[in-house]
């Protein structure tokens, strides 16, 4: 068989099984949905029953643990060496690259999607327990815009795995950014501006939010390209030219 003959969604099928397979992985999407539905809970046990304030909760677990889970998916290669044998049977790297990113960020969608329809029944059950209506409306580009900040934030992390290939390291630039700019954006005037244009966490607010402008989407724009585009091209660069042994 020649690499011709492989199609596109084969490969997306065996890259898809790696992010489960391993025991890291398997630990990490388990722990994510279940921190994910523990987080919907406890709010709806403790807060007001806003369905999309409940399904919001669910941001932190997820945006936590998926993003490692997107690097490890991307760096597992390179740490168990079978790169050879994967490469070796699609030569073609950029599209087994591809097929490696698109499983974590769809497993960011259904993530979502779940903590959306977990917060039904809660809301319901905490409006009941409490003796109030529910909220129910909220805006749909407030909650398309959450699902794509959550997307984002994977983004990231496939994007330090990409360029950098070494799991720990990506990891803790991963973890720590929010905390690092967040000191940065404490080290006056122009630390606050360095923060506003380039600190995601930041960036994606008003996406989030649903009050997006074209100075918050020029903001946005500006962070992508610097923590998700360019890590992720020079790391396909890399990659593609990376001696495989």
């Amino acid at each position: 068989m020649t690499s011709t003959d492989i199609p596109f969604t084969r490969l997306l099928r065996v890259e898809t099984r790696k992010l489960f397979d391993t025991r890291s992985g398997l630990i990490l999407a388990v722990s994510a949905i279940g921190l994910a539905l523990v987080a919907v809970v406890a709010r709806g046990l403790t807060s007001e029953p806003r369905w999309f304030t409940l399904a919001g909760t669910a941001a932190i677990p997820l945006g936590t643990l998926l993003p490692v889970l997107a690097i490890l998916t991307v760096t597992g290669e390179w740490r168990h060496r079978t790169a050879l044998t994967t490469f070796a049977l699609e030569p073609r790297r950029g599209r087994v690259l591809a097929a490696k990113c698109l499983p974590p960020l769809t497993a960011t969608v259904a993530g979502c999607v779940l903590a959306l329809l977990a917060a039904l029944p809660m809301t319901a059950a905490a409006a009941a327990v409490h003796g109030v209506e529910a909220t129910w409306t909220v805006a749909p580009a407030k909650v398309l815009g959450w699902i794509a900040t959550m997307v984002l934030v994977t983004g990231q992390g496939l994007g330090m795995g990409l360029v950098l290939l070494n799991a720990p390291a990506a990891i803790v630039i991963c973890l720590a950014s929010t905390a690092l700019w967040s000191t940065v954006a404490r080290l006056g005037d122009m630390g606050a501006i360095l923060a506003g244009w380039l600190d995601l966490n930041l960036t994606t607010n008003p996406l989030m939010n649903g009050g997006f402008t074209g100075d918050a989407a020029l903001r946005l724009a500006v962070s992508v390209v610097v923590w998700i585009v360019v890590p992720v091209a020079a790391g396909m660069l890399r990659i593609s030219r990376k001696e495989i042994g």
